[in-house]
C-alpha cells in the first residue's frame, strides 16, 4: 500500500481529531507557517493572503503559472494545453484533462467522482451568487456573455449563454468584449473547481468543508492554530519544465528542473501548518527548524539575521540560505473616500489627505523598519508588473513643512489645549487609524504618530486582527489603514482596480470613485501593455496623487530563509506557496539534530 492511499484510508479519522498521531519515520513531512489566522476555505468566498496560500493547495484552477518561467508564464493545469481562442478574442474553449477526482467526501456516497467541464461552469456561477459576497465577482461580472439572468434573480441553474460545457471535458466561455487579462483570472485561487454535490451537502457551510482536486486535501484542522494538508491520494499531476521560445533557465532552475521532471506531485506526504501572528514566534521556529524556510524576514527581526546586508557566518555555517526576492506587493495607507473626517472631494478634505501623504517619512520606515529590504513606492505599481515605469516619481514627497502650510492654507489654523489641530469649522479633529494586533503593528503605529504629531494632526490606533479589520473595511466601518496587495496576476490593472469606484466596497477600500479615474481605467483595460496604456497610467497615477485617497509606502525586497534540507525551492512572483514542488530530504533533517517532531 503506497503511502498516498494509506493517507486517504487514514482521512475520516483525522478529521475527526488524531492530533496526537506521530508521523511515520520516513514519511516526509514540510512543516510551514501562515502569518494570520485563516478564514473559511470556500474559493469563491476567501480573499486574505493566508487562506489563499491554504485554497491554491486544494482547489485546482484551470490554469497554474509556470513554476520556474520568469516573467511569470500561464500554463495548463487541469486544461490539456492553453485554450483555442477566436480570432475576435470572444471566444475561449479549453479541453478537460480526464481522470482528474475530487478528494474523498461523504457528499459522493462512496463514489470516486471525477471532475468534468461542468463542475467549472457551477464554479464560476457561485462566484455571482449575492449570498456570498464574493470578491472576486469584478473578474466576471458584466463580462460573460449572457450573465446578467444570473444577476436579476440569482439561480445556479439557469443557464449562461457564454459559460457552457458542450461536453464532459469542453469547456466553452464566450465574453461580451475581449479582456486581455481573461486568463489570468483563471489561474486564481477562486476559480478552483468545487463539486456541487458538496456545497449542497453542507449548506452555508462549504468553508468549513473544503473539497478540491488539487495535490493536496484537510487531514486535521484546529481553527486559528494548526492545519494539516495530506497528499492527495487522487493526484495525477506531473512535473514537466516547458521553458518559452528564447527562455532561458538559470543554473538553478536547471537543477530543479532535473529534479522534477517526470515526478508525480505532490513531493511530500504532509504539510503540517501553524499559525504565527507574532514575528518573534516565526523567527524563533524558523531558527529552531519547526519551519523549513521563512519568507519575508520581519522587519522587527532583521537583526537577529543579518548583519551588514548579509547572513551572519554562524547561520550560514549551519547551511541556512539567505535571499532576496523583489515580490509582486505594494503597501500603502488608504483613508476611506466616505468617512466624515477623511473622506470627500472637497478642497479642505483633499488638503487635508495630501498634508497627510506629505508627512510620510518613507526613508525612516524604510532604514529603520524595513531594514534596507524595500524600495518607495512612487505608485502603486511594482517592479517586475507589466505597466510600471520605472522614471515615475511621485509629485507628493515628504515634506512636513510643506503639509502644515497645507493645512493653515485650508482653515485647519485652530489648535486645541493639547496643540493639535481643528477642523476648518472649529471642531475637535482626531483621526482614527486601525493596526494590527502585532509587535510590528505597534512599531507601525509609532511611526505614523510621530508622521502625523509633525502636522498638528492628533491620531489614535485601534488595533485588531487582521481578518476583522478586512471584514469592517469592507463595510467601509474603517477610516485608515495600513494595507498591502500582492498581485493576483503580473498585470498592472490588478493594481489600479484598487482604485475603480465600482469595486467600492471589494478590493476598493478606499471608496475612491472618481469618474475621471473610472474612465482612464476602463480605457486601460481595453489594451494591452504598450505606450497608449502608459500614457493612460500616468493619468491615473497623477489623479491619486491629486486627491490622495492613498498614501503609497513601499514595495517589499523580501529576504528569505531556508534551511538546506528542503529541495526544489523558488519564490513565486505571483502563486503564494511553492508547497506541491518542494521535498523534504529527510536523512539530511535528522543529521541536523534540530528538527522536532
Amino acid at each position: 500500500m503506497t503511502r498516498r492511499l494509506a493517507a486517504a484510508l487514514l482521512f475520516p479519522l483525522l478529521c475527526l481529531g488524531n492530533a496526537g498521531a506521530q508521523a511515520p519515520a520516513q514519511e516526509k513531512v514540510l512543516r510551514m507557517f501562515l502569518s494570520t489566522s485563516e478564514t473559511g476555505l470556500d474559493p469563491a468566498a476567501a480573499s486574505d493572503n493566508a487562506t489563499l496560500s491554504l485554497l491554491e493547495n486544494l482547489f485546482d484552477p484551470l490554469l497554474r503559472y509556470d513554476y520556474l518561467a520568469r516573467p511569470a508564464r500561464l500554463r495548463p493545469n487541469t486544461a490539456t494545453a492553453m485554450p483555442e481562442v477566436s480570432a475576435d478574442g470572444l471566444t475561449y474553449t479549453f479541453r478537460i484533462r480526464p481522470g482528474i477526482h475530487f478528494t474523498p467526501d461523504p457528499a459522493f456516497k462512496g463514489v470516486k467522482r471525477e471532475m468534468t467541464a461542468q463542475d467549472y461552469v457551477y464554479s464560476i456561477k457561485r462566484l455571482y451568487n449575492p449570498a456570498l459576497k464574493s470578491p472576486w465577482a469584478y473578474m466576471f461580472d458584466g463580462k460573460i456573455l449572457g450573465d446578467e439572468v444570473l444577476k436579476k434573480e440569482y439561480d445556479i441553474d439557469k443557464q449562461v449563454a457564454g459559460l457552457q460545457a458542450p461536453d464532459r471535458y469542453t469547456l466553452r466561455i464566450r465574453l461580451k468584449a475581449p479582456d486581455n487579462n481573461f486568463l489570468f483570472y483563471l489561474a486564481t485561487p477562486a476559480t478552483g473547481v468545487v463539486a456541487r454535490e458538496v456545497i449542497e451537502a453542507y449548506p452555508g457551510q462549504a468553508g468549513n468543508h473544503p473539497v478540491g482536486t488539487g495535490p493536496f486535501m484537510v487531514g486535521e484542522w484546529k481553527r486559528s492554530d494548526r492545519i494539516v494538508l495530506l497528499a492527495n491520494p487522487y493526484s495525477t499531476a506531473v512535473f514537466h519544465a516547458a521553458p518559452g521560445k528564447g527562455e532561458q533557465y538559470s543554473a538553478e532552475d536547471r537543477a530543479i528542473a532535473a529534479a522534477l521532471e517526470g515526478k508525480r506531485l505532490p513531493r511530500v506526504d504532509r504539510v503540517e501548518v501553524r499559525i504565527a501572528e507574532e514575528f518573534q514566534g516565526r523567527m524563533l521556529g524558523f531558527l529552531n527548524a519547526e519551519y523549513d524556510y521563512l519568507e519575508q524576514i520581519p522587519e522587527s527581526m532583521t537583526d537577529m539575521v543579518v548583519r551588514d546586508g548579509q547572513l551572519k557566518p554562524e547561520l550560514a555555517a549551519r547551511g541556512i540560505v539567505l535571499s532576496r526576492f523583489p515580490v509582486l506587493q505594494t503597501y500603502y495607507m488608504w483613508m476611506n473616500m466616505n468617512d466624515p473626517v477623511v473622506g470627500g472631494y472637497g478642497k479642505d478634505k483633499v488638503a487635508l489627505r495630501r498634508a497627510i501623504s506629505l508627512s510620510y517619512n518613507n526613508a525612516e520606515d524604510i532604514a529603520l523598519l524595513k531594514k534596507g529590504f524595500a524600495i518607495k513606492a512612487e505608485s502603486p505599481l511594482p517592479p517586475n508588473v507589466l505597466g510600471y515605469d520605472p522614471n515615475y516619481r511621485s509629485p507628493v514627497p515628504y515634506d512636513p513643512v510643506l503639509a502644515n502650510a497645507l493645512l493653515d492654507r485650508h482653515g485647519y489654523t485652530r489648535r486645541d489645549e493639547d496643540g493639535f489641530r481643528r477642523t476648518p469649522d472649529n471642531k475637535a479633529l482626531t483621526l482614527t487609524m486601525h493596526s494590527e494586533a502585532t509587535v510590528g503593528g505597534r512599531l507601525r503605529d509609532e511611526l505614523w504618530r510621530k508622521c502625523l504629531n509633525a502636522i498638528g494632526l492628533r491620531v489614535v490606533f485601534k488595533s485588531d486582527k487582521k481578518t476583522e479589520i478586512i471584514k469592517a473595511s469592507r463595510l467601509g466601518t474603517v477610516q485608515m489603514f495600513e494595507s498591502n496587495w500582492i498581485a493576483d496576476f503580473p498585470d498592472g490593472d490588478n493594481f489600479y482596480q484598487l482604485l475603480y469606484g465600482p469595486n467600492a466596497g471589494r478590493a476598493n477600500y478606499s471608496r475612491f470613485n472618481l469618474p475621471a479615474y473610472n474612465v482612464r481605467y476602463e480605457q486601460a483595460r481595453r489594451l494591452t501593455d504598450g505606450p497608449e496604456r502608459q500614457k493612460l497610467y500616468f493619468e491615473m497615477n497623477q489623479l491619486i496623487h491629486a486627491y490622495n485617497p492613498w498614501v503609497p509606502l513601499t514595495h517589499v525586497l523580501s529576504g528569505d530563509l531556508r534551511h538546506p534540507w528542503l529541495k526544489n525551492y523558488k519564490r513565486h512572483p505571483v502563486e503564494f506557496t511553492q508547497w506541491r514542488y518542494l521535498d523534504v530530504d529527510v536523512a539530511q533533517r535528522a543529521r541536523s539534530g534540530r528538527a522536532s517532531p
